[in-house]
């Protein structure tokens, strides 16, 4: 053995750290350890023999291996093994990529450490795995792994958490993170400037605890566009905030949350050369207890809540891009955030009921049930005007589907009463009729029907009796008028069906809907 190895083998049953740096800053940097001597290498055949035993414990003291700053010359392969001791590396430079398929170990700690790749698939880890403020590499493709991976935790049980603070995993066109299937008993935590480069692949992961992506970058998006997938997952509460910015799609189809997932202060890119056509976010069918969409900005790309189920929905002014599929999308109350992201709710405030309602009118075509869902919040809250604005609305936007007849039809019900949610328009149409009708005839002599029979003629009385279509006040029959003032009689006579049946579809279709 040489002098490093021989400190470290018998540093080891007693678990104390062996530390093989200089104190000088500039040779001490793990990126050049590469150029690091012999006085600072240890083979990866040494530790790995260690941890399996090779040096047993003295008694009253707990084994473990301890290492720091150190150049890990060979490939450390413990495919497969029983490691009963646990792993501390610092500062450590690897020459070849770490094997722990299938491996059975305690806590693994690699802390600002420079590694080509950990293959980890289907290993149980009794405790932490760590890989603070390392750097992972990507390493070559694999018969399991057809892409790049720079770490693959695909089918793995951590009894502890998956501490990730600081960390670098890169793998620009493959897998950043590959941990399909992973089973985590405690949290996932990527925090403090970690840097994902590559997709983050986390599909039917069971995350009891939190993932806290707080602050984190999802720079590259890998080849499919991904930045991150936890498509079937479930978790306790997802945590992509203060600042979190995925430059990719981030994909929560059906994942299941019991908590909330919160996007607070986050910046959701979308692939990048897509023109904002690509979705930023897939959250279809997405189960949570509170959403949180106060971004920091409009996402750049699409934004796909179908058929999610929320209890509690948060959003404010930099929510919803320029395209959003809501269709299905149920919650139980909504919130809005003002610009310092105080969560409050503006009831009555029409700039927030358009807002919200250009949010679904933004949808692809036309769906019915986003604004029935939004208006039967309204209702619930005891907002009914607002409730009103947004059917109205939908009757709008539906009626651009319909054929000319039905739009002209339809034009015409909004413009008497608003489809039955304006009944007061009715009122002010009748005022002005009555005005225009009172003063025109008012300023012209009539000739009764029979001489000196019936009422006197009342000029206000008389419109009235032109308006209204059922039942008469006696003035219609008894006068008529030279041709250049009876069509405006006749005329009114027509305004007065057409008015009347606006009237009485439009608060059919109100109270039936009620």
């Amino acid at each position: 053995m040489t002098s490093p190895e021989r400190e470290l083998w018998n540093a080891f049953p007693e678990g104390r750290r062996v530390d093989l740096r200089t104190g000088t800053p500039e040779q001490d940097r793990v990126a050049d350890g590469g150029r690091w001597g012999p006085e600072r290498t240890v083979r990866a055949a040494v530790v790995a023999a260690l941890l399996l035993g090779a040096n047993t414990g003295h008694p009253g003291a707990v084994a473990r291996l301890r290492l720091t700053g150190a150049r890990i010359s060979g490939s450390l392969d413990l495919a497969g093994a029983q490691v009963a001791h646990a792993l501390w590396l610092e500062a450590c430079w690897f020459e070849e990529a770490v094997n722990l398929l299938g491996a059975s170990t305690q806590t693994l700690v690699f802390t600002d450490s420079r590694i080509p790749g950990i293959e980890a698939d289907s290993a149980r880890i009794e405790g932490n795995f760590s890989l603070r403020h390392s750097v992972v590499e990507g390493g070559a493709p694999t018969p399991f792994n057809r892409l790049s991976t720079a770490l693959s935790l695909t089918d793995a049980r951590v009894n502890g958490g998956l501490l990730l603070n600081g960390a670098k995993l890169n793998a620009p066109d493959g897998w950043a993170l590959s941990a399909g299937g992973l089973v985590m008993e405690g949290g996932i935590f990527c925090r403090n400037g970690f840097v994902a480069c590559g997709e983050v692949r986390l599909m039917g992961a069971k995350l009891p605890g939190t993932l806290v992506m707080n602050g984190a970058r999802l720079e590259g998006p890998g080849l499919r566009g991904v930045a991150l997938t936890l498509d079937n997952a479930t978790a306790s509460s997802l945590k992509f905030s203060e600042g979190f910015t995925a430059n990719g799609t981030v994909r929560l189809r059906g994942t299941q949350v019991t908590d909330n997932v919160t996007f607070d202060g986050a910046v959701l890119n979308g692939p990048p050369g897509d023109n904002g056509n690509a979705p930023a976010l897939i959250a279809m069918h997405l189960q949570a207890v509170d959403l949180d969409l106060t971004l920091a900005r409009p996402p750049s790309g699409t934004l796909d809540l179908r058929g999610a189920q929320v209890s509690y929905l948060h959003e404010n002014e930099h929510s919803w891009p320029e395209r959003v599929e809501l269709d299905g999308l149920v919650y139980g109350s909504i919130k809005a955030a003002d610009a310092n992201n105080d969560h409050h709710e503006a009831l009555g405030d029409r700039g927030t009921v358009a807002r919200r309602v250009a949010w679904i009118r933004s949808s692809p075509g036309y769906n019915p049930q986003p604004y029935e869902q939004l208006a039967a919040w309204y209702r619930k809250a005891g907002h009914d005007d607002d409730a009103r604005r947004v059917l109205l609305a939908k009757q709008r936007h539906r009626r651009q589907t319909l054929p000319l007849a039905a739009r002209v039809w339809g034009h015409l019900l909004d413009v008497t009463v608003g489809y039955g949610y304006r009944p007061w328009l009715a009122g002010v149409w009748l005022l002005v009729l009555t005005l225009m009708g009172t003063l025109s005839f008012g300023a012209h002599s009539p000739t009764p029907v029979k001489q000196d029979e019936g009422a006197p003629f009342q000029p206000l009385v008389y419109t009235l009796d032109l308006l209204i279509p059922i039942g008469g006040l006696g003035q219609r029959t008894a006068w008529y008028w030279p041709n250049d003032i009876q069509w405006l009689a006749y005329l009114l006579i027509a305004l007065g069906w057409v008015l009347t049946t606006a009237v009485i579809a439009g608060v059919t279709r109100t109270l039936q809907k009620n």
